[in-house]
């Protein structure tokens, strides 16, 4: 911090950064000046004192942490999906360097680590609202990714008269315009669900511990739906027709990780991609006005149509 900050380090600063009282801060910059040598001090016109290093050789700190290497890696994937592929080339860069600084067996555990953060932070649709979710149960359910142990909560589905409790397996949580837990019933039979964040009631961590499935993919699996729903029942080949107008902007679209595009005589742009999820899919057509046909499924087509009518209410 002092190092790298160009005002350096203050007695507050090590407050907040480490939460201290004032009387360990003071300790820790005693020590602090100790350590080092090439520590200077100087006072700013409210009289506070300031600490910083400046010419330091290179110091191995080992001093990064789990937490902030996982941080990079979600903020490259962020950026590339966010079509910022120079950001994300630059960040990549720099967590190369800052790994290749550290011994192996350090950043074996932060690699670890941040592998699960990203598995818990799957994101299948790109940036747009999304409605708030509990970080009290992201943090809980990161926990329950890391050991793996299973959790348990207080759900209302679709179907359910009524709240009740189910004890699951989690392996990864899909955010979008919904938030989603991807977990196995543990005293049911093997196949994923998806449990909406906003219908849990109440989700609380356990210790008993169970086997990941190893084969299971959060970027294969979000890549079935459009957004963040994915249903068996609408999962099926989606063929859109952009108007001459509109296919030079649509073709910089990443709609879906697996679509095809096809540039037609008359000048629009065919998307063909299979995926899940109607309403999400007519919900960003709408976007489009008329700019936009859908060719199949018919489903989607009449899907659309009622959206553009009002006539659907579910909300968002």
């Amino acid at each position: 911090m002092a190092n790298a900050r160009r005002r350096g380090i203050s007695l507050r600063l090590i407050m907040e950064e480490f939460e201290v009282e004032e009387r360990t801060a003071r300790r820790m910059l005693r020590k602090f000046e100790d350590l080092f040598g090439g520590v200077e001090t100087w006072d700013d016109n409210d009289r506070r004192r300031w600490w910083s290093l400046h010419d330091v050789p290179y110091i191995q700190h080992r001093v990064l942490r789990e937490k902030e290497l996982a941080a990079l890696d979600l903020a490259i994937r962020r950026a590339g999906r966010d079509g910022a592929h120079d950001e994300a080339k630059a960040l990549e860069t720099a967590r190369d360097r800052l790994v290749a600084s550290y011994s192996r067996p350090l950043m074996h555990g932060a690699k670890k680590y941040s592998e699960l953060l990203l598995l818990a932070n799957g994101f299948a649709s790109r940036p747009e609202p999304t409605r708030k979710v509990s970080e009290e149960y992201l943090n809980l359910l990161f926990t329950s990714l890391r050991r793996p142990t299973l959790v348990e909560i207080l759900y209302q589905g679709a179907r359910d008269p009524g709240p009740r409790k189910r004890l699951v397996e989690p392996h990864a949580v899909i955010v979008g315009t919904r938030h989603y837990l991807i977990a196995r019933n543990a005293d049911g039979d093997r196949e994923y669900r998806q449990f909406r964040f906003d219908r849990i009631f109440e989700m609380h961590a356990t210790v008993q511990p169970f086997e990941r499935d190893p084969d299971f993919d959060v970027e294969r699996y979000s890549a079935q739906a459009f957004g963040s729903f994915f249903s068996d029942a609408e999962h099926g080949p989606v063929r859109w027709r952009f108007a001459p107008s509109a296919a030079a902007t649509a073709r910089e679209f990443m709609f879906h990780p697996d679509q095809e595009l096809t540039d037609l005589e008359d000048g629009s742009l065919l998307v063909e991609f299979t995926a899940s999820g109607w309403l999400e899919m007519a919900w960003h057509l709408v976007k489009w006005g008329k700019a936009v046909e859908v060719l199949d499924p018919p489903e989607l087509k009449e899907m659309l149509k009622r959206v553009r009518r009002g006539e659907v209410e579910v909300l968002p």
